[in-house]
């Protein structure tokens, strides 16, 4: 059993207050990880920075999920799933696409797949992809930016993952209807 804290503003380390406010004035709430993270100021402020860089990446709506949810499905996340599930409603991707990436079914387009493929390969290989790889995965449409911005997403993804297996994070109630368990 994990006995970390779930921070508030009040509670957090005095280096964490600011950031705990940001995160509540871009969630409108302090999203459980947030609270965990919190213990380490660097760890939520880099989570928070990883974020903000990914979300102006050159993928859009579609790919940010197809790439985020990729990582969050392989490595069995019970928070993030939930969460980037709640995410991706927000940005308007669609049903299908949400639903193939939680149940790990064929994504509707041969490009998203060429994404979830290459994004499971950089995770599984530990960023060591084969020429091979990389070669599909730029006739596909992507390129070498692309290849970054996965690497990118990897390391934000490692960030929240893995604090949410160690302290066992708590879904938050608006997540709790996208429940998910691999």
């Amino acid at each position: 059993m994990s006995d970390f804290t779930l921070h508030d503003k009040d509670s957090a380390p005095s280096a964490s207050k600011e950031l705990l406010k940001a995160s509540e004035k871009d969630s409108g709430m302090i999203p459980n990880l947030h609270g965990v993270m919190a213990e380490s100021p660097e760890l939520l402020e880099a989570y928070q920075t990883l974020h903000k860089l990914f979300m102006k990446s050159s993928f859009n709506n579609d790919q940010t999920t197809v790439v985020w949810q990729a990582i969050n499905v392989e490595h069995k996340c019970h928070y993030c799933v939930p969460a980037h599930t709640a995410i991706a409603k927000s940005m308007d991707v669609s049903d299908e696409i949400i639903d193939a990436l939680r149940k790990e079914e064929p994504l509707p387009s041969h490009e998203l797949e060429e994404l979830r493929d290459f994004t499971l390969k950089v995770v599984r290989s530990r960023g060591q992809v084969t020429d091979d790889d990389l070669e599909t995965f730029y006739k596909a449409g992507y390129t070498k930016k692309n290849v970054l911005e996965v690497i990118l997403a990897v390391g934000q993804k490692v960030m929240s993952n893995y604090t949410n297996h160690i302290a066992e994070t708590p879904l938050d109630k608006p997540f709790e209807k996208f429940r998910w368990e691999k």
